[in-house]
């Protein structure tokens, strides 16, 4: 099954005060096995970066300026995201920002039931615990060095091995699973003659059994 992990970059936090999304970072897993499609733009935001937000990733507005708006890769994304569930660690923060772009580009919004909120798992799975990105790094021994600033693309590569650790897939499962199939085996090349053997006693065996019973139950019980 094919899954998109996926991390946003802002100018700001809320979508209510104006801001827009300067990042994107996607990563397609197969089976939990990142593949090599990926899908990565930085985007003009047609407005300023605040203070805080140019802290946390380092984008700044003359870095910015020259990108391209979201409206000119909105269909790209879109196609790149189609059918499969979109993993986000805070889904409604991403969600919030990405459903907002999509309205100003007239483009369809995303469900909230074709996301994974890894926040949510990791919150019902170590309650009262940290449970931020780097917290569940942590946790999970995983390296997080290169992550100096809150880059989309490099906390997605974080964000896929959480999201494996935390669904317990860290190891391949053995399947016990009820299964129909049955290779007889002839079919496996394999030719042995199971049956069993019955074996008689002669009649000199079945004679000195009997006396040999006789003599033993009557030594030990009489």
């Amino acid at each position: 099954m094919k899954e998109i992990v996926l991390d946003t970059e802002t100018t700001g936090l809320s979508v209510r005060d104006g801001h827009r999304i300067v990042e994107i970072g996607c990563i397609e897993i197969d089976n939990l096995i990142p593949t090599k499609n990926i899908f990565h733009c930085y985007l003009n935001p047609e407005r300023k970066v605040s203070e805080k937000a140019f802290e946390v990733h380092g984008y700044s507005d003359e870095f910015l300026s020259d990108k391209k708006k979201f409206n000119e890769i909105a269909d790209e994304f879109l196609d790149f995201i189609r059918d499969k569930k979109i993993i986000i660690h805070n889904a409604e923060f991403d969600i919030s920002h990405l459903n907002n772009e999509l309205y100003l580009a007239g483009k369809p919004k995303i469900k909230k039931e074709d996301t994974i909120d890894t926040l949510d798992i990791a919150r019902n799975k170590f309650p009262g615990s940290g449970i931020s990105l780097d917290a569940l790094c942590k946790r999970f021994r995983i390296d997080n060095s290169k992550r100096e600033k809150h880059t989309a693309l490099i906390d997605c590569e974080l964000l896929a091995k959480v999201y494996i650790n935390l669904l317990d897939q860290k190891e391949p499962k053995l399947n016990f699973s009820n299964s129909n199939e049955k290779i007889s085996l002839e079919e496996s090349g394999i030719k042995k003659d199971y049956s069993k053997k019955i074996i008689y006693p002669s009649p000199d065996e079945l004679k000195d059994h009997k006396e040999f019973l006789k003599k033993d139950l009557k030594k030990n019980f009489f």
